[in-house]
């Protein structure tokens, strides 16, 4: 039996696992949405979780820590300024897995995108898709 054991191996070196590990999560950070493997996306979603409830409250302690289990500044820099902010006024639950039709072409593996709930991609598609409506409606208004 595996009592108190937290997280998958992924078929991977401890060392490799934690590098995978740090990689995701500033990926996650950086563009808010990765296609990776559903295994991985499973695994990494409660380590994003856990790296954004670090970026909530700002002191210096918090943001060295950061730091120091991301090792990217830029990161962490958005961790802090935009993450932080954007879910102060929630509990938990920051990322989302969406399990995506068909497999990876090399390994057959199932693909997965692991993303932020409320993140700035789809504001952008939304935006985009507004602006395209009004630009549509003026053309056609002015006909």
């Amino acid at each position: 039996m595996k009592h108190r054991i937290a997280g998958k191996k992924l078929g991977r070196t401890s060392t490799h696992r934690i590098a995978m590990e740090r990689n995701l999560i500033v990926s996650v950070i950086k563009h808010e949405r990765v296609v990776t493997t559903l295994a991985r996306a499973k695994a990494m979603r409660r380590s994003v979780d856990r790296a954004i409830t670090l970026g909530k409250a700002r002191d210096l302690a918090r943001f060295r820590r950061a730091l120091s289990e991301l090792q990217d500044h830029d990161a962490v820099h958005k961790l802090f300024e935009v993450l932080g902010p954007r879910y102060a006024a929630r509990k938990g639950g920051y990322t989302r897995v969406i399990r995506l039709p068909g497999y990876r072409i090399g390994d057959g593996g199932t693909k997965a995108i692991l993303e932020l709930v409320d993140n700035d991609v789809l504001a952008k598609k939304k935006a985009k898709a507004a602006e395209a409506e009004v630009g549509s409606g003026e053309m056609a208004g002015a006909r």
